[in-house]
């Protein structure tokens, strides 16, 4: 079994540790629409009483097909919000977001509070599960042309053979119609690549694809006629936030789980879509990033 690694170095825990933080502030979570909403999800079961706060960016929805300084500011902004929101933990649930910017708002936040991302969880846990084998992986143009997870697991150096293709529509495709037939004859044309035929399994490098797993593996098998592990982040990515937080001392053990979202722009579809995993509970405040 591989280590478990943490999830922010030792220089980061001493910058965080000099600024007070109690295990009652809140957890900010970010993406560019409903694909962080299944992050937020599995948060929710894994972590009932921390209490989160969400910012869907959906005036710039989907960061995949953004430049990589577009995506920067963004990113830096949002973080801006959730350290006035006095987060002890931002987590970037976002791939595209995630390869672009993660650095960068580590470094703006400095030690304010822990930063993390969706791909160093997703990562090691291929590392454990599928050493040696091969994996083939779909997300946005800009997490793919990225080879963020390419140059990360071959730092491994634990076998995985990986096979990376952009599937860009789906992100939009997915926020403006969740799951719904029209999604197939899109699925059609990504996942029937030959290339794709050889693959053990297959992770949904989008926050967003989780929303319409099952259709995946199904067009999946319809195409290659055999079923394979469809790698979906967010109970991984959960649960390395709550492994980040006892590590830290920050767990929060008598909370209610109260949940806030923020949009930057209020969109009919969003507050549909979103109502997917939270019901009639949910209610969206809008918060304009500045130009």
């Amino acid at each position: 079994m591989a280590a478990r690694r943490k999830t922010i170095t030792q220089d980061d825990l001493k910058n965080f540790m000099t600024t007070t933080h109690t295990s009652t502030q809140p957890i900010g979570i970010f993406d560019s629409g409903i694909g962080g909403l299944t992050v937020v999800h599995a948060l929710v079961q894994a972590l009932p009483k921390e209490d989160l706060i969400y910012f869907g960016d959906t005036a710039h929805m989907p960061y995949g097909d953004k430049p990589t300084a577009t995506i920067q500011s963004y990113a830096v902004k949002i973080a801006h919000m959730l350290l006035q929101q006095e987060c002890k933990l931002i987590l970037i649930a976002c791939n595209s977001a995630s390869a672009a910017a993660y650095e960068l708002v580590k470094e703006y936040v400095n030690g304010k509070a822990i930063v993390m991302n969706v791909i160093d969880p997703t990562i090691h846990f291929l590392q454990s599960t599928h050493a040696h084998q091969s994996v083939g992986l779909i997300g946005t143009r800009q997490t793919v042309n990225s080879h963020v997870y390419k140059r990360k697991i071959d730092e491994l150096n634990c076998g995985i053979h990986l096979y990376s293709y952009p599937t860009n529509l789906l992100a939009s495709a997915i926020e403006e119609f969740g799951n719904h037939p029209v999604i197939d004859a899109i699925l059609n044309e990504y996942l029937s690549q030959q290339e794709l035929s050889t693959i053990d399994a297959l992770v949904l490098a989008c926050t967003h694809y989780p929303v319409i797993k099952e259709s995946i593996a199904k067009q999946y098998k319809k195409f290659h006629h055999k079923s394979i592990d469809i790698i979906d982040s967010s109970n991984i990515v959960a649960k390395a936030v709550k492994q980040q937080l006892e590590d830290s001392e920050l767990l929060n053990q008598h909370g209610i789980g109260k949940k806030q979202f923020y949009v930057s722009a209020y969109t009919e579809t969003f507050a549909a879509n979103a109502k997917i995993f939270f019901g009639d509970q949910l209610s969206l405040d809008y918060y304009p990033l500045w130009d």
